[in-house]
């Protein structure tokens, strides 16, 4: 996906539901960039279930629809829209970074903006390291 587009895509989808900020536009190119190279992966390669540009997991998913259905109408989505449906995808990343107690770190703030990920999308216990955020934020976005 070119990064324009999906700046402009974040950016509508989060405007349209409320959840827009420069902290979050960054934080979702960034992981973007890390789980799917920017759109080239929809679904997890091997034997993961992970889905849509963002790389997201059933449970996950199931979870964050359960707590924002009504709250952002969310009733008919079902898991496999977020394969290619990359507005929902961008909403339900939004909501999985939402959902954390922790405020979003400084927009311009790229380690710190690795480090929320690798806590709070990818998790202590993911594959991904900030380094490798990072430097994918450098190759994709900046």
């Amino acid at each position: 996906m070119e990064k324009e587009a999906l700046i402009k895509l974040i950016t509508d989808t989060l405007t349209k539901i409320g959840l827009f900020s420069e902290a979050a536009l960054n934080l979702l190119l960034g992981t973007c960039a890390q789980e799917s190279a920017f759109g080239k992966y929809r679904s997890q390669l091997g034997s993961g279930i992970a889905q849509g540009i963002y790389q997201m997991e059933k449970p996950t998913f199931d979870w964050l629809k359960e707590v924002y259905e009504k709250k952002f109408d969310l009733q008919n989505v079902q898991f496999t829209d977020l394969t290619n449906d990359d507005e929902m995808a961008t909403i339900f990343c939004r909501l999985r970074y939402y959902v954390v107690p922790a405020p979003l770190p400084d927009a311009n703030d790229i380690p710190a903006l690795a480090a929320y990920y690798k806590k709070w999308y990818n998790t202590p216990a993911g594959a991904a390291t900030v380094e490798q955020f990072i430097a994918n934020y450098n190759r994709y976005v900046a």
